[in-house]
């Protein structure tokens, strides 16, 4: 029986990146015998074990044959006759196909080493067609690895282009495009994972309403970059500088402006209504993907608002609080941290603007605190029952935002 430490453990390594997971194969051995060790079995589909003093994941080496549509459609063979160099073949990139023995020593039969070195993402073989999650996951890896320079291999292109033309991308299911759609928004440079699947044609059939964001021209006065798409792009990735990790920050931008593929041909450049005529889209990606409950809720309300926000310093007292208590800010502050990160992306994210400051985010975080600080012991105290208490709760906070608003430099 030989152990080896297998994939992202072994690449992020040789990229001098921190070791999260910890991935091993092992060779040579049955299930039994690892049960006889006190190995854990947990894999469902083919052997997996947890070790029993550090809980890291130990597989079985294995092979698979394509034996139907989509993720599930393999059948896996695993026994001691399996090698190293068989599992490593059914991995999808050759920078994942790398193993790291014991004493350090690698095996790395599809020059994994050399496409780390090159900055290329390159699948390991043909059999990378079969599995159509790979093409999210280069995507996805696109996003974590574009800041190092790391570009997809044109024959792999090639193979993602044909899985689509193949209409195997359409066996996807909603759970796993979103699963791995989540963790590139989580990822250093999300953009990436867009612009690689619309250029082997993915995006259009997986994200249909992102997709007909390009090519749709905004003022070049607000907009230098123009086209809506690219705008999507670079508020992505400040989405992904202002809040590294934050899904949900991401999920928000990435649905903010949905509206604009919507806007009628003789209105453009200008987006009139554009923050309502994306809520529909947005309400239909969401539950397409089978996207969690508050990515949608929030992701909508920074559509429909975000305008609002930008021009905070315009709304009255009165609808600063209307925009505050839409957002439960009140009762749940970090939701307003959160949508306001996704509006300052939405700010910064053109052409010539990054840097901007966003001083719409401290006046709504103040106007929210002065807002939250009323209290109805005073107003019971006063003698008010009922309905009344809530009206004079209002009309003082709509007092609180005004005289934040009052002190505000900027307004």
């Amino acid at each position: 029986m030989q152990i080896y430490l297998v994939g992202g453990a072994v690449r992020d390594k040789l990229l001098g990146r921190s070791v999260v997971d910890r991935d091993h194969v092992i060779v040579g051995a049955r299930p039994e015998d690892l049960l006889a060790l006190g190995y854990k079995p947990v894999g469902k589909d083919f052997p997996v074990f947890l070790h029993p003093d550090s809980g890291e994941e130990y597989a079985l080496a294995r092979t698979e044959r394509k034996s139907g549509h989509g993720y599930h459609g393999f059948v896996f063979q695993t026994d001691a006759t399996v090698t190293l160099e068989q599992d490593l073949a059914r991995r999808d990139l050759t920078i994942n196909a790398i193993a790291e023995d014991a004493d350090g020593a690698l095996t790395d039969p599809f020059n994994g080493v050399g496409d780390i070195e090159a900055r290329v993402l390159r699948h390991v073989s043909p059999a990378f067609v079969e599995d159509p999650v790979r093409l999210l996951r280069v995507a996805r890896f696109a996003a974590r690895f574009a800041p190092l320079g790391f570009t997809v291999a044109p024959e792999t292109m090639a193979l993602m282009q044909q899985m689509v033309r193949n209409g195997e991308v359409d066996h996807l299911v909603p759970e796993r495009v979103w699963a791995e759609t989540r963790k590139a928004l989580a990822e250093a440079q999300p953009s990436a994972f867009l612009r690689v699947l619309r250029d082997c044609a993915a995006l259009a059939v997986l994200f249909p309403e992102i997709d007909a964001l390009y090519g749709v021209p905004q003022r070049a006065e607000f907009h230098p970059e123009i086209d809506c798409g690219v705008h999507l792009e670079l508020v992505l990735d400040q989405a992904a500088q202002l809040a590294p990790g934050n899904d949900l920050v991401g999920f928000c931008a990435l649905t903010h402006d949905l509206g604009k593929a919507l806007t009628p041909t003789d209105e453009l450049p200008r987006h009139v209504g554009h923050e309502h005529r994306g809520v529909a889209p947005l309400r239909a990606l969401a539950a397409r993907l089978k996207v969690p409950v508050e990515h949608a809720a929030l992701a909508e309300l920074v559509c429909r608002e975000h305008l609002n926000a930008h021009r905070a310093f315009e709304l009255k007292p009165a609808t600063a609080l209307k925009l505050l208590t839409a957002l439960d800010a009140l009762r749940r502050p970090a939701r307003l941290r959160t949508f306001l990160t996704a509006c300052t992306a939405d700010k910064r994210g053109r052409l010539g603007h990054e840097l901007d400051a966003y001083p719409q985010a401290d006046y709504l975080g103040e106007a929210r605190d002065a807002a939250a600080a009323v209290d109805a012991a005073a107003f019971v105290g006063a003698g008010l029952t009922g309905p009344a208490i809530g009206k004079a709760m209002e009309s003082a906070r709509v007092e609180a935002i005004a005289a934040v608003k009052a002190n505000h430099p900027q307004s």
